[in-house]
């Protein structure tokens, strides 16, 4: 099969850990609360696939359904809703905890706030939570798209009222002409990656991710379920990644499950950083072809990194076909389970559980992740079919099958 690839790192002592104060409970529930004053929200559905996971040796298996999210089929909308929200309270001299979805729609706020471009580079769905947010707040947007997005995420990002481009440059060139462009036009710049001189706005987006988390764990609590032993988080630059094991660290503390981070063999950024554990960030240049579209990203965020150093000991660079696995295993569980609908992105962490746990030549990679017939897996599924077309071509034509 094609190569699947594991980096272990050792866990540090507790008292040793990357300080988490931007990632409290306290104001994680102040993010979530922010959120919640959206008409449009709901809690997503957190899917317990128990009767799959006994099939595939383990004890239980939850599934964060994120393809419900407001409407937007993806969980990106988290990030850049809240960072705006911030930008406009700042801009104003409030408090995020002042400030409603109503308040700042308000006649009375838009006068003061005047006209605002928000502006960003997205595979498809950070831009299109983006669009939406300033659609929804009154606001204007402007996105720019890699070479080879797909054109379905270009036009659901149009229809939100954006001016939305697909260029001839790979994701990080993409980020890079946005934000030239946030600095000659005075537009405000919402990337959900960080670098030296650009961090508080992508420290929002990744507390605006922590809503996800909070949900699933306050789900799993409510319901009494057994809380997870290992938790997957697929990475592009590792902003969700980190964002989730940071609310995770402060809610479970030292009993806190085991974190794997699973990324395309072609944009394994994270992997590589890993792998040399040198303290230093690795890039990841080219094209990236991958299906996994939301995950081609080839430079890690820089103050996402940190935080996975201390916390997530496990990273894993795997092929597309992973990804397909994934998409069919949720499309059709074992029969019981509640199908998911999960794009390329959103199925990966499932198809290396599953890979992991059936397939007898990973079985060192198995007893080294510790996962037995006792583990319980929650795992993220950060959007549905969010490209149609690939989703069918994946799922009902074989297409990345063996």
């Amino acid at each position: 099969m094609d190569t699947i690839k594991l980096v272990q790192l050792e866990a540090k002592d507790w008292s040793k850990r990357y300080a988490l104060q931007d990632f409290e409970m306290n104001h994680a529930k102040q993010v979530k609360a922010y959120h919640q004053s959206f008409p449009q929200y709901t809690e997503t559905p957190l899917v317990e696939m128990t009767r799959t996971a006994n099939h595939l040796g383990i004890a239980n298996l939850y599934v964060k359904d994120e393809s419900y999210r407001f409407g937007l089929n993806a969980f990106k909308v988290l990030g850049g809703s809240y960072a705006i929200g911030q930008y406009i309270a700042k801009k104003l001299g409030k408090s995020i905890a002042e400030l409603t979805f109503g308040e700042i729609t308000s006649p009375e706020t838009k006068k003061l706030l005047g006209d605002l471009t928000f502006v960003t580079a997205t595979d498809g769905n950070h831009g299109r939570g983006v669009a939406w947010t300033a659609n929804q707040l009154g606001q204007k947007s402007v996105v720019y798209m890699p070479k080879g997005s797909a054109i379905e995420r270009l036009e659901n990002i149009q229809k939100e009222g954006a001016e939305a481009y697909i260029t001839e440059l790979n994701y990080d060139d993409a980020v890079r002409l946005a934000n030239e462009k946030a600095e000659s036009e005075g537009w405000i710049m919402v990337q959900d990656t960080a670098w030296d001189g650009y961090e508080e706005i992508p420290i929002w987006i990744m507390q605006g991710y922590a809503t996800m988390a909070l949900e699933a764990v306050e789900q799993i609590t409510s319901k009494g379920l057994q809380p997870p032993t290992h938790v997957f988080l697929q990475a592009g630059v590792g902003s969700m990644a980190s964002g989730v094991t940071a609310l995770l660290a402060q809610y479970y503390k030292e009993s806190m499950p085991v974190i794997t981070i699973v990324e395309p063999n072609e944009a394994a950024c994270l992997y590589e950083t890993a792998k040399a554990d040198d303290g230093d960030i690795h890039v990841v240049t080219g094209d990236m072809n991958t299906i996994m579209a939301g995950l081609a990203c080839g430079e890690p965020c820089t103050i996402g990194m940190p935080i996975l150093r201390d916390y997530a000991t496990n990273y894993i660079s795997c092929p597309d076909t992973i990804a397909a696995d994934g998409m069919r295993v949720l499309a059709s569980p074992t029969k019981g389970d509640m199908p998911v609908v999960s794009g390329e992105s959103g199925a990966v962490t499932t198809g290396i559980v599953a890979q992991i746990m059936k397939n007898s030549e990973l079985l060192d990679m198995k007893e080294k992740l510790g996962l037995t017939e006792k583990s319980v897996v929650l795992v993220f599924s950060t959007e549905g079919d969010t490209d149609q077309k690939n989703y069918e071509d994946v799922v009902w034509f074989g297409k990345y099958g063996k």
